[in-house]
C-alpha cells in the first residue's frame, strides 16, 4: 500500500480537552479533526470525582478514565469527517501533556479507580500544574546541590515540582498508604501507550526531561535514601520499564487500545511525547541551530544540537529529548500570552472596550493596531515579564513583573507594547544564553496562538536579529505525534526524514530590520540592568511577596 493511502491518527490530549486529527502519511496533510473537553475538567478546588472534598490550592489533578472517554468520541468523529476507514489507519501517535503522574497497580489500573482511594486525592493523576510538591521539590536540589550531584547541572541547577520525582516524594511523605499501593508511578503519555497495547515502557522524552533519567541511570539509591529512607528504591521498584527513544515502536493496538480507539489490531503504537515537544517534526525543526517555539499563554523553547553543552538555566538537557541522536534543550517562559491577557483584562479602560466592540475586533487587536504605528522607544517604558514568575534563565517563580517610565501621558497601548517587547527581550535573553554557552540559534521557528500576531513576530524578529518561520500546522502538536508514529511503523527510516516529507513550515516569514534592531538595542540594555537588579542584585520582589503572604493570612486569620 503506497503512502498516499495510507493515514496516521494523531492524539494531542492536552490539559482541558484531548483532539484527534487524522493525517495521511505521504505528505503530512491533515484530513480532519475532532476535539472534546474532558468530563471532569482539572480539579483543583474540590475533588469532583470523589466524595467533593476541598482542595488545596496547589493542586491540579484529573481524572484518568476521562481520556479513554474523549477518545472513544474523537477518534471516530475526525476518522468519519476525513472519510477514512478504520483499515486504511496503520499508526497512532500520542501527546500529553508532560509530568502529568498516574499511580497504578500491577495491571495498570489508576489507584483513584479502587474503592479504597476514591477519596485519596493522591491516588488521582497530578497534573503538570500541581505544584504540591514544593517543598519536596526543595530538598531534593538541596540536596544534590550538598552532594555534587552531577545529574542536577542537566536540569540548570534546579528541579520544578512538577516533575516526577517529587510529586512521587509527595505522594511517598503525604498519602503512604498510596505510595505503599502502588506498583507503578509512571506519565500518563506511558500510561496510555502501555494500555493500548499491553507493554510498558518509558518514552526518552519525558523520561530525560521529567523524570531524571540521564545517561541511561536515574540518581542513586543512596542518594534518594538521603531524602527519605522509604524512598530509595523508588525507581528500581516502581518505575522498572524500558526507555524507547522517540519515534520507536511500542506494540500494535490490544483488545483494549482496538475497543477504546476503534481502529485495528494492526495499528502501530508510537512511544509518546510531551505535548509541546511533539511540535518539532511538525514545523521541520529537527536540525541543530534550530529553536522550536510554541508560544501560547507561556511559551516553550526547544533546541537540538549534535554535542552536549552546559547551559546554566536551563530546564532540561536530554539525549535523545526531541529527536534521537541529538541533544534536545528545553527552555520557556512561565507566561508570556496570559501577561498580555492580564493587562486586558484588568487595565483597559471602557473607552477602549466600546471602540473594540464598535469596530467588532477583539481588544487585543485594537491595542495592537494602535501600538504597532508608534515609534521604538515612543512610549518611554520598559518592564520586565515576570508576571508569573522567571522559568528561565534566572529559574526563581517568586520574581514578579515591572514597568518602569509611566507618567500621567501613559496610554494603554503604550503598556501593551512595552509588556510585548518585555516578553521578546525575555527570549533575546534565553538566546543569548544559548549562544553564550556554545548553543548556536540560527532560526527561530514559531507554533501556537501567538503567531497570528504579525507585529509580535516581526518584533521576534528585530529584536533578536533571527529569521522567523512559523508553523503552517495549526495542530502541530498532534502532527508531530503522527510524525514519530509514521517513523515507528516503518514508513519512514527517521523523524528528520518524516518530518522533511510531513512537516509544514513558511520559512522565512519575517526577516529582521537592523534600523528597528539597533533602536530595541537600547531599550533592551535597560531591560537587562533591571533583570539584574531585580532578578540577581535584590530581594525586593521576593519581600513583597512575603509580606502579600502575611498580610493575607493575617486578613483571613
Amino acid at each position: 500500500m503506497s503512502k498516499e493511502a495510507q493515514y496516521i491518527v494523531g492524539l494531542d490530549l492536552g490539559t482541558l480537552s484531548g483532539r484527534a486529527v487524522v493525517i495521511r502519511a505521504s505528505d503530512g496533510e491533515e484530513l480532519a479533526s475532532a476535539v472534546m473537553d474532558y468530563p471532569h475538567g482539572v480539579m483543583d478546588h474540590e475533588l469532583s470525582a470523589g466524595d467533593g472534598q476541598q482542595l488545596p490550592p496547589d493542586f491540579a489533578l484529573v481524572v484518568p478514565a476521562d481520556y479513554f472517554d474523549v477518545i472513544r468520541v474523537i477518534v471516530p468523529q475526525a476518522l468519519e469527517e476525513a472519510g477514512v476507514a478504520t483499515d486504511e489507519v496503520v499508526a497512532l501517535g500520542i501527546d500529553v501533556t508532560s509530568a502529568t503522574v498516574i499511580a497504578t497497580d500491577a495491571e495498570g489500573v489508576p489507584l483513584c479507580e479502587k474503592e479504597e482511594f476514591k477519596n485519596n486525592p493522591h491516588a488521582y493523576v497530578k497534573l503538570w500544574k500541581h505544584h504540591g510538591a514544593e517543598d519536596q521539590a526543595k530538598r531534593i536540589v538541596d540536596l544534590a546541590r550538598e552532594r555534587g550531584e552531577e545529574w542536577l547541572e542537566r536540569y540548570g541547577g534546579i528541579l520544578s515540582s512538577e516533575m516526577l520525582m517529587p510529586k512521587t516524594l509527595e505522594t511517598l511523605e503525604k498519602a503512604p498508604e498510596v505510595y505503599e499501593a502502588a506498583a507503578h508511578f509512571m506519565d500518563s503519555l506511558d500510561w496510555l501507550t502501555w494500555m493500548f497495547t499491553g507493554r510498558l515502557t518509558y518514552a526518552a522524552g519525558s523520561s530525560g526531561y521529567k523524570r531524571n533519567y540521564q545517561d541511561g541511570t536515574y540518581p542513586s539509591e543512596e542518594f534518594l535514601r538521603e531524602l527519605n529512607p522509604d524512598f530509595a528504591r523508588v525507581f528500581v521498584d516502581k518505575m522498572p520499564a524500558p526507555v524507547l527513544a522517540l519515534g520507536e515502536k511500542v506494540g500494535t493496538l490490544n483488545e483494549r487500545g482496538q475497543e477504546i480507539t476503534g481502529l485495528g489490531a494492526d495499528v502501530v503504537v508510537s512511544s509518546a511525547n510531551i505535548d509541546a515537544h511533539a511540535t518539532v517534526p511538525a514545523v521541520q525543526g529537527v536540525e541543530a541551530g534550530q529553536m522550536t517555539a510554541i508560544l501560547g499563554t507561556s511559551a516553550v523553547f526547544l533546541v537540538s544540537a549534535e554535542k552536549y553543552q552546559k547551559v546554566p538555566g536551563v530546564f532540561g538537557i536530554v539525549d535523545g529529548g526531541s529527536v534521537d541522536g541529538m541533544w534536545g534543550y528545553e527552555r520557556g517562559q512561565s507566561a508570556v500570552g496570559d501577561i498580555y491577557a492580564w493587562f486586558v483584562n484588568n487595565c483597559v479602560p471602557p473607552a477602549y472596550h466600546e471602540e473594540a466592540d464598535k469596530r467588532g475586533i477583539s481588544l487585543h487587536e485594537l491595542l495592537t493596531e494602535k501600538a504597532e504605528v508608534q515609534e521604538v522607544g515612543e512610549h518611554g517604558l520598559v518592564a520586565l515579564d515576570w508576571h508569573n514568575g522567571n522559568r528561565s534563565i534566572l529559574v526563581d517563580g517568586a520574581l514578579s513583573g515591572l514597568m518602569v517610565g509611566q507618567s500621567l501621558g501613559t496610554k494603554p497601548e503604550d503598556q501593551y507594547r512595552a509588556l510585548l517587547e518585555s516578553t521578546v527581550f525575555g527570549l533575546r535573553v534565553i538566546i543569548e544564553n544559548f549562544k553564550n554557552h556554545g548553543v548556536d540559534i540560527t532560526e527561530f521557528i514559531a507554533a501556537g496562538g501567538l503567531t497570528k500576531n504579525a507585529f509580535l513576530m516581526q518584533m521576534i524578529s528585530d529584536i533578536t536579529r533571527l529569521p522567523v518561520s512559523t508553523a503552517v500546522s495549526q495542530q502541530a502538536g498532534a502532527l508531530g505525534s503522527a510524525i514519530f508514529a509514521a517513523v515507528a511503523a516503518g514508513l519512514y527510516d527517521s523523524v528528520a526524514e518524516a518530518a522533511t516529507a510531513m512537516g509544514k513550515r513558511v520559512k522565512d516569514a519575517y526577516l529582521p530590520n537592523e534600523e528597528r534592531a539597533a533602536e530595541y538595542d537600547e531599550l533592551f540594555a535597560h531591560y537587562m540592568y533591571l533583570h539584574d537588579l531585580f532578578g540577581r542584585e535584590n530581594e525586593v520582589m521576593h519581600d513583597l511577596k512575603r509580606i502579600r503572604r502575611e498580610a493575607k493570612a493575617r486578613r483571613h486569620g
